[in-house]
Order: C-alpha cells, then sequence, then structure tokens
C-alpha cells in the first residue's frame, strides 16, 4: 500500500510538470532533428532546474561542508561498487565476456578486501572501470534511440536510455532490500552524491547562453560515445561565421626586369 501511494505522488509530480511543460522557444533557436519535443522538453527542464536550485543543490552543498572528503570518496565508492552488477550483466548482453569478468573481479575484491566498496583496492589492482548499462546494450545490438526527452525529476533522456534506466532497476542490488527505509535512504544518499559531483558543473552552465541545449547536445555526443565505445571520429570543426571559403592568396608581381641595352646599329642615330 505504501508503495503504491509513493507511486500515486510520482504520477501527480508528472502530471503537474505536463501541465506546464510546454514553453516558448528561444528567438533565433535552431531546430534539432533528435528534438522533436522540444518545447515540452524545456518545460520540463525549468521545472527540473527550479526543484535543483530550491532543493538538490543546496543539499548537496551543505553535504560538502559537512561531510568530510574522506568520507564522502567512501560513500562514492560504495555507490560505484553496487553499480558493478549492473555493468557486469550488461557487458555480459553486449558480448563483451572479458570484460564482464573483469567488472566481477572489482566487485568481489571491493566488497571483500574494499569494506563493503567503502575502499576502491581494485583500481589499485589494475582492474578496469568499466561504463554500461541496457541503454547502451540497445544501442550496440543497433536500437535506435529515438528523440530527446526530459524526463520529471530525472534529467536528460531518449527513449532508449529511458526504457534501459527501467531495467537497469532490476540488476541492482538496492532493489532487492526488503527493508523500506534502508532502501529509500539508499536511494537519497545516492542522489546526493551523484548531485555533489555535479557540482563542478554549475559555474561552466552561469556562463553558457542556451543551458538547456548545451546540456542536451552534451548528454546526446556523451551517450554516443559510450555506445561507441570511443570509436567516433572527430569531426573538424566549422566557424558559423564562414559561408565561403577563403580566397586564395595571389602571389605579388615579380619586379619588372630591366632590357639589356641595344647596341646600335649602322644609321642609327644613338
Amino acid at each position: 500500500m505504501l508503495r503504491v501511494k509513493h507511486g500515486c505522488a510520482a504520477l501527480g509530480i508528472v502530471f503537474a510538470v505536463a501541465l506546464s511543460g510546454c514553453v516558448t522557444l528561444p528567438a533565433n533557436s535552431k531546430r534539432v532533428p533528435q528534438d522533436p519535443w522540444e518545447s515540452w522538453n524545456r518545460g520540463v527542464y525549468k521545472v527540473n532546474d527550479k526543484l535543483d536550485r530550491a532543493v538538490a543543490k543546496p543539499v548537496a552543498r551543505t553535504y560538502v561542508r559537512a561531510v568530510p572528503k574522506p568520507v564522502r570518496t567512501g560513500i562514492s565508492n560504495f555507490f560505484q561498487n553496487l553499480r558493478q552488477t549492473t555493468v557486469m550483466v550488461n557487458d555480459a548482453l553486449q558480448g563483451k565476456f572479458k570484460a564482464a569478468a573483469n567488472d566481477l573481479g572489482r566487485f568481489l575484491l571491493n566488497s571483500t578486501v574494499g569494506m563493503g566498496g567503502l575502499l576502491d583496492p581494485a583500481t589499485q589492482a589494475g582492474l578496469d572501470l568499466n561504463d554500461e548499462d541496457f541503454g547502451q546494450t540497445l544501442g550496440h545490438w543497433g536500437v535506435h534511440p529515438g528523440p530527446f526527452v526530459e524526463i520529471p525529476l530525472l534529467g536528460p533522456s531518449d527513449v532508449r536510455d529511458g526504457v534501459g534506466r527501467g531495467v537497469d532497476i532490476f540488476t541492482g542490488p538496492a532493489h532487492y532490500v526488503s527493508n523500506q527505509p534502508v532502501s529509500y535512504s539508499l536511494y537519497v544518499v545516492e542522489l546526493v552524491d551523484t548531485r555533489t559531483g555535479l557540482l563542478p558543473l554549475d559555474e561552466t552552465l552561469k556562463n553558457v547562453y542556451d543551458p538547456y541545449a548545451f546540456i542536451r547536445d552534451a548528454y546526446l555526443q556523451r551517450r554516443a560515445y559510450l555506445i561507441s565505445d570511443g570509436k567516433l571520429s572527430e569531426e573538424p570543426l566549422e566557424d558559423p561565421g564562414e559561408d565561403e571559403p577563403p580566397a586564395k592568396k595571389v602571389p605579388d608581381p615579380a619586379p619588372p626586369r630591366e632590357q639589356p641595352a641595344r647596341a646600335a646599329q649602322p644609321g642609327n642615330p644613338e
């Protein structure tokens, strides 16, 4: 019954966001094919940003001031270790069995020697830290990402990654904690830890003309990079102010050569 009430409350929040979801696009904004729902997405982003400024950011800053850095590092390591189960499952689903064995080794080593994941001896042992999820698995097998979507309370995504997030819940150990206060506490602390890791980006967003477009493009580029395992070819940078190629430089004309003096001919006066 408690979960049903929380679910109804969450749906109520989503519905309220939906009512305020459509906004007018900025002047001279360029349409992006991956974002056909831009008007809705900007409205949801506006609400998400207000909630972030009112709740998430102040909590994250208080967390940084109140909790010593070694403790925060241990908490980050703990949640990173919990996520290894999701990573190894998706490694296997993509046929990356060597990476799956690597991630299984990370999880076992950090869970035992690393005191439940608070320490990270696996990195010192040379075990790579991989990043995989079900959205990447779908992309690996050719599933199209679909339109970009700003999810209420959760932030940027696309249709494929939104489905992937739902599946990833079932591959994390926290989902199977039967004690609800403990389960919710883990979820809240993880959110605070995640928001704390994003604090350095706040200063960057202050200097951006259109934060929504900046976050959207950064998200889409990062996801494309992860799904391709970093094999995307770099495109040359283009200057938007240059519509025509620069004119070729014409070499300076050579100075006129001096004509040799003609010898005097008979009958011709000098």
